[in-house]
């Protein structure tokens, strides 16, 4: 007759033995669905890994497509590999240092997987949308140097009343001298002929202005077009490196536009009239006899100030023009879809937290492995000491001692 246990050592490894068993059970159904997981895990970021390291090889389509395909399968089966080695043997390293070596096992593994997969799952998860991010920043950027151009280049329109007001001013007085307004001899000598030419000085630089400003509304327009057109490109529906490389040619385009619309500026221009109003400015010889000639040396003297206080507001007025800042658009620069993703990583971090865990998922069932593995271990170790006996369950192992000897 076999020996029978305590009752109380019964009650207490019966239930603890059911736990373990319970728990050893369910990790060998579960076998080959952790085995299935994992591999189907890997497989995803295999595709999604070849659809990003696709954008960034060159040569041929049919080289291109192999090596794609070489790395993805090479990335698959590394993952598959890696974490079915954890599966297999981290559960059961139960010492402190062998622990601690696998954890470190687990955590270089998943920074190389990061390193060599993660990167382009999120380029091919959001590269697209990344690109398009950086054309539409691109776009905003030329709009904003386009109207700052442009800006400065209709500065210059503000000098046009004061131009033109100077130019009737002058012409009125040589009117009102043909009358004998100024010197009291009417006729058309000295004075009206000086006050005549100043007029039309400053009518000619109104007039360039006036042109100029023509020039500039033609170009902002024509950088209006090149601007709606990169941002059909941007919310177009078509591959996005063929909209890509049709909106670099539109910056160019635009970049024409914009030195244009600085060089249109005719600021300089009325800077150099008005100084050469007063730089060659030669007073004229009075034609007049006995006091009319020291009339129209009092009047050419008074003209030859007031041009000088005229010109020297112009070129004031001018050189403010001038000194506003030039615009420096910024080349745009072509990215692929894995430099966007890089570049804009922080706009676009629900894509990288997805692209992440694909690869780093299975890390979450390892450490299941082991919280299910310790708990069998545990359950399934002798859980009643001596010092929990009681002086029957004493008297019962004697008893059965005896039997046996």
């Amino acid at each position: 007759m076999p020996p029978m246990l305590p009752p109380s050592a019964s009650r207490i490894s019966a239930p603890a033995s059911s736990v373990s068993a319970i728990l050893s059970k369910g990790v060998a159904r579960l076998e080959t669905t952790l085995r299935l997981t994992t591999a189907i895990l890997a497989l995803a970021a295999g595709v999604y890994t070849y659809l990003g390291v696709r954008d960034l090889l060159n040569g041929s389509p049919t080289m291109v497509f192999f090596a794609a395909v070489i790395y993805a399968v090479a990335v698959s089966v590394g993952i598959y590999a890696f974490w079915v080695f954890l599966m297999q043997f981290m559960p059961h390293v139960v010492d402190r240092r062998g622990r601690s070596l696998m954890f470190g096992c687990m955590a270089l593994g998943s920074l190389m997987i990061v390193a060599m997969s993660s990167w382009l799952n999120a380029s091919a998860l959001a590269g697209a949308a990344a690109i398009q991010q950086h054309l539409a920043i691109t776009v905003q950027n030329y709009t904003r140097d386009l109207d700052t151009a442009n800006s400065n280049a209709i500065a210059a329109q503000s000098l046009l009343p004061d131009i033109q007001l100077a130019s009737a001013r002058f012409s009125k007085l040589a009117d009102a001298e043909r009358a004998g307004s100024l010197t009291g001899t009417s006729g058309s000598g000295t004075v009206v002929q000086l006050l005549t030419q100043m007029s039309g000085q400053l009518e000619g630089v109104g007039n360039e202005v006036q042109a100029s400003g023509k020039r500039v509304s033609s170009l902002f327009e024509l950088g209006g077009k090149h601007l709606a057109k990169m941002r059909e490109l941007i919310s177009d529906r078509g591959p996005i490196t063929t909209r890509s490389d049709a909106f670099a040619t539109e910056s160019l385009a635009l970049m024409g536009v914009i030195a244009n619309l600085q060089q249109t500026s005719v600021a300089p221009a009325v800077k150099r009239a008005a100084t050469s109003l007063t730089s060659g400015f030669i007073a004229p010889v009075a034609a007049g006899r006995g006091d009319l000639a020291d009339r129209q040396s009092s009047v050419v003297s008074k003209v030859e100030s007031s041009i000088a206080a005229q010109a020297s507001s112009l070129a004031e007025a001018a050189e403010k023009i001038l000194a506003l800042p030039k615009v420096e658009p910024g080349r745009f620069q072509a990215m692929s879809p894995a430099e966007a993703v890089l570049h804009y990583a922080g706009d676009f971090i629900p894509s990288w937290a997805g692209a992440i865990s694909i690869d780093l998922m299975p890390a979450v069932l390892v450490l299941i492995l082991c919280v299910v593995h310790a708990a069998i271990r545990r359950e399934g170790a002798p859980t009643v000491a001596a010092t929990d006996m009681t002086v029957g369950d004493m008297m019962a192992a004697l008893q059965m001692a005896r039997d046996v000897s």
